[in-house]
């Protein structure tokens, strides 16, 4: 049998055993021109729902397309299984991107209710209620599906303490209530409206419900300082994250926006950049800026000159900082390429959030380390202790990017939502992994230099329609050939149909990433009160704006002029946000806000359903499938030379033989279990106890390959203990491995007592890694 040798001291972690659970976070935009975006996710949402709570039926051996079951309790057909066990533990809850002015005059509650959402929990019926009108779970703001109604801890026995049984569309007396879990989570989406603050905080939203140790309260400015000053902490938020958040659970953040994030760093004066007060224009910055932001004297001419040349520019004829025009400082244009344009970032670090989602310590408000709410028990009382693992964050972004620039290509190099090929060559469609993310686009480097380029540097993305620009901007799409169109210029793309003259005398606007078609029902006229709309006539500017319907006569390849009807949808390049799921590798997908088309409502590239499937794929994979992105090189009998270990709280009662398929841990790994125990999470989760699994050899070894039955017997007898699969290469049954991506059809298997215990983390180690 193959032994890992001595060398064997980096163990990285396998998924953790036994998740039954997913909390999932839908972050919304709510700001203008989200209410389009919303119903398109809306639609979606059965998708999303049954995907997870209901999961396809896929044949044994792979011979027969994949099919549906009617209820998460239906047995699959003979021959098919799961493709990963049905989730019956589901927390689903919703915020928004509004967090107020960030202690700025704009954005207040008497403007608009939605303004100051505070990353509180949304469940409410209308973008104007103060208050969650929709029900939840024990009114604690978010949806808890619960077909078996074990939340009061009386399985199938229907009590007011559980939650939510029907899917949907209908009700039924499944459970005490009249809803179900479809209708209620449609409402809800449909409910974030789209009348929330413009400075969009999507990415502090989500940090300040589920990360901030101390979610302050109060915000306003010194006036002695004008500098920001936080208090307290907010009560409602630290109460529905403690309800919502299990400890053990798989968490997935969803979010939806359609333009780039603007999380305002709430400290010193960094409040002024969203200042909107009449007059009120940011200070120049030095001419350094212009050339290279990386410049150590790239600064904002209000700041310290110290160590720099004079600039003549940054002063104006009173002998005061210098300011920008209105024409180059629209209010409503403040969020992007802030260190170019002001000599200084007004933003929170993207690093921020990456800590936030994948390390176990994180800074309080005065910088000391501290325990990272995901990665804590907030309710120490209950019996849920075991703490998740980071592999179990995840984080998806339906954004602003074409969707050509990150669907798969087909066997033409085209971009094919349907039929585009994988990393192993299978038409599976749908959009990039993020191995696929990272891998070359022909002569033009990865996708992700096509569509963010290197913020580091100050690089922008080599996709033109990924540059954030007021002005127009020019080239083509290095994938599609697409080529971008000037204003004045007759013709039209495919990705965002043309540039267009943004109005001097208004409040600012890039050109966009994407657009898509509005449904013919959901045309708007801008004309008089209406609400989020494109297509006014500013100034008596003739409109040439793409999303709105030419003048009778004209073809939407005519420059202008345009009616004040709004037929088409725009979204701007999600830079930030783009970032930040780069930065967390498998841990994050991507998916576009612009769709590829919404007629055929039966076609998989409808919609978002591209988004979702690239979801679902992924979180299955952090349920309990074990599927590898590497292959392993078995030995002649079948063993691999790998080290598997499973770490637990075991109360001070750690006995390793005592327990099937376990044994101590030999003096030739002990460097092993002390890099497991190391582990960040190690002291916080409160691991007493690390047992080697043993891998199976022999018949034993044979029959775990080969039985894709769940009870695996060699000779009549029960096996217990783990081996590796890996059909591609000879070692064992395809349907085993049916479960995983067409990448990763291989995994390491464990049966009958060699399944990891509840609440246990286990790690992998292989020689030479």
């Amino acid at each position: 049998m193959s032994e890992p040798g001595p060398a064997t001291v980096h163990p990285e972690r396998l998924v953790q055993g036994s998740v039954d659970k997913i909390d999932l976070l839908l972050a919304i935009d709510n700001s203008s021109s989200m209410a389009d975006k919303q119903d398109v996710l809306a639609i979606a949402i059965p998708d999303l729902v049954h995907g997870l709570v209901n999961p396809r039926c896929i044949h044994r051996a792979g011979a027969m397309p994949p099919t549906t079951v009617a209820s998460p309790n239906t047995p699959c057909p003979q021959d098919y299984e799961r493709e990963f066990a049905p989730i019956k533990d589901l927390h689903i809850g919703i915020i928004s991107s509004s967090l107020g002015g960030h202690g700025s005059g704009a954005c207040q509650a008497t403007t608009s209710a939605s303004n100051v959402d505070m990353a509180h929990l949304l469940a409410r019926s209308d973008e104007n209620s103060t208050t969650n009108d929709l029900p939840t779970y024990l009114d604690r703001g978010f949806l808890a599906w619960d077909p078996d109604q074990k939340l009061d801890g009386e399985p199938e026995r229907p009590d007011p303490l559980d939650g939510e049984a029907d899917i949907g569309p209908n009700d039924s007396n499944a459970d005490l209530n009249d809803t179900t879990l479809i209708g209620q989570l449609t409402a809800m989406v449909r409910g974030t409206g789209q009348t929330g603050c413009g400075f969009e905080a999507q990415l502090e939203s989500v940090y300040r419900f589920l990360v901030d140790p101390e979610p302050y309260a109060t915000i306003s400015v010194d006036p002695a300082t004008e500098y920001i000053v936080v208090t307290g902490e907010d009560a409602v938020v630290k109460k529905q994250r403690a309800d919502f958040l299990r400890p053990s659970s798989l968490l997935a953040i969803l979010m939806l926006t359609d333009e780039n994030d603007c999380s305002i760093r709430e400290e010193g004066m960094d409040y002024l950049v969203a200042e909107t007060a009449p007059g009120f224009r940011m200070w120049r910055p030095r001419a350094e800026c212009a050339q290279d932001p990386g410049n150590t004297c790239c600064r904002s001419c209000r700041q310290d000159q110290t160590g720099c040349t004079e600039d003549p520019a940054c002063t104006d004829p009173d002998g005061d900082a210098a300011r920008l025009t209105a024409a180059e400082d629209p209010v409503n244009s403040r969020c992007w390429d802030q260190k170019r344009r002001f000599g200084f970032n007004f933003l929170y670090p993207i690093d921020r959030y990456r800590r936030a989602f994948t390390e176990a310590e994180i800074p309080n408000r005065r910088g000391e380390l501290v325990r990272n709410p995901i990665f804590s028990d907030l309710n120490p009382d209950d019996l849920d202790d075991t703490l998740r693992d980071p592999e179990l964050v995840f984080f998806a972004g339906i954004v602003g990017v074409p969707w050509q620039d990150i669907a798969r290509q087909n066997a033409q190099g085209q971009p094919d939502l349907l039929n585009g090929l994988n990393r192993e060559g299978e038409p599976v469609g749908g959009f990039k992994s993020a191995d696929e993310l990272s891998a070359p686009v022909g002569d033009h480097g990865s996708t992700w230099e096509l569509i963010l380029g290197d913020p580091a540097k100050y690089q922008p993305p080599k996709d033109p329609f990924m540059v954030e620009s007021m002005k127009p901007r020019s080239g083509a799409n290095p994938i599609t050939g697409d080529t971008i169109v000037p204003p004045q210029a007759t013709g039209w793309n495919a990705i965002n149909g043309r540039e267009y003259t943004i109005p001097a005398d208004g409040t600012g606007d890039l050109q966009y990433a994407c657009i898509f078609d509005l449904p013919s029902d959901a045309v708007k006229r801008c004309d008089g009160a209406a609400q989020s709309c494109d297509c006014r006539a500013v100034g008596g500017q003739a409109i040439d704006n793409p999303l709105c319907e030419p003048e009778a006569g004209n073809g939407q390849e005519d420059p202008a002029p345009r009616s004040t009807t709004q037929i088409k949808v725009k979204a701007y390049p999600s830079l930030r946000e783009l970032q930040l799921i780069r930065e967390l590798g498998p841990q994050g997908i991507v998916g576009s806000v612009c769709p590829r088309q919404l007629t055929n409502d039966n076609a998989a590239d409808f919609g978002y359903r591209p988004a979702i499937g690239a979801i679902i794929e992924r979180l299955k994979t952090g349920l309990d499938s074990r599927c590898l992105q590497r292959t392993l090189t078995p030995e002649a009998g079948g063993e691999v030379a790998c080290l598997i270990l499973e770490a637990r709280d075991a109360q001070g009662a750690c006995s390793c033989a005592d327990i099937p398929a376990r044994a101590d841990v030999t003096e030739e790994h002990a460097a092993a279990k002390e890099e497991v125990l190391a582990d960040p999470i190690a002291a916080a989760a409160g691991w007493d106890c690390v047992c080697e699994i043993e891998q199976l050899a022999g018949a034993e070894g044979e029959a775990c390959r080969h039985d894709a039955s769940d009870d695996v017997e060699a000779g009549g007898e029960p096996v217990h203990g783990w081996c590796y699969v890996d059909p591609a290469n000879g070692r064992g049954d395809p349907a085993i491995v049916a479960d995983c991506r067409a990448d990763e059809r291989r995994k390491i298997r464990f049966v009958g007592g060699g399944e990891a215990q509840q609440g246990a983390t286990l790690f992998i180690a292989c020689p030479g890694e």
